[in-house]
């Protein structure tokens, strides 16, 4: 959703995580839950995961961008975040929609934690076999 101010909106997931995200025009400055980007994602590699759509479209230090993330850990937390900045650039310009999904940024990573089956520790191991 595009406002009258130039904010755009957009929702990105990934694993149990949600980031809402808002972008504007500005000077490149990216506050994740109150805290500045570099504060919340201590590691520059999740650092540099979040800001390949701005890399793609040529767009650093143009968009302030504003994140409301939930659920997760920061692996997960930062692909949402990546998905939402995204589709917020998509909503954008239109133009940039063909960049972003050559680069596989639009498209939701759906692998998420298996669930544990009754009768094995785990979700795939089993208990050790005994013959005797």
């Amino acid at each position: 959703m595009v406002n009258a101010n130039g904010e755009i909106s957009a929702v990105g997931r990934r694993k149990c995580s949600v980031a809402r995200v808002r972008v504007t025009p500005g000077t490149g400055k990216v506050v994740v839950n109150g805290a500045s980007m570099n504060d919340y994602f201590k590691v520059d590699s999740v650092i540099g995961f979040i800001n390949q759509p701005l890399q793609v479209t040529n767009s650093v230090g143009k968009f302030d961008i504003v994140a409301n993330i939930v659920g997760g850990g920061v692996v997960g937390q930062a692909g949402a975040l990546r998905h939402g900045i995204a589709r917020a650039l998509e909503k954008g310009d239109e133009t940039l929609r063909s960049a972003l999904k050559s680069a596989g940024m639009l498209t939701r990573d759906a692998r998420v934690k298996e669930r544990k089956k009754p009768g094995q520790p785990g979700a795939r191991k089993r208990f050790q076999f005994s013959k005797r």
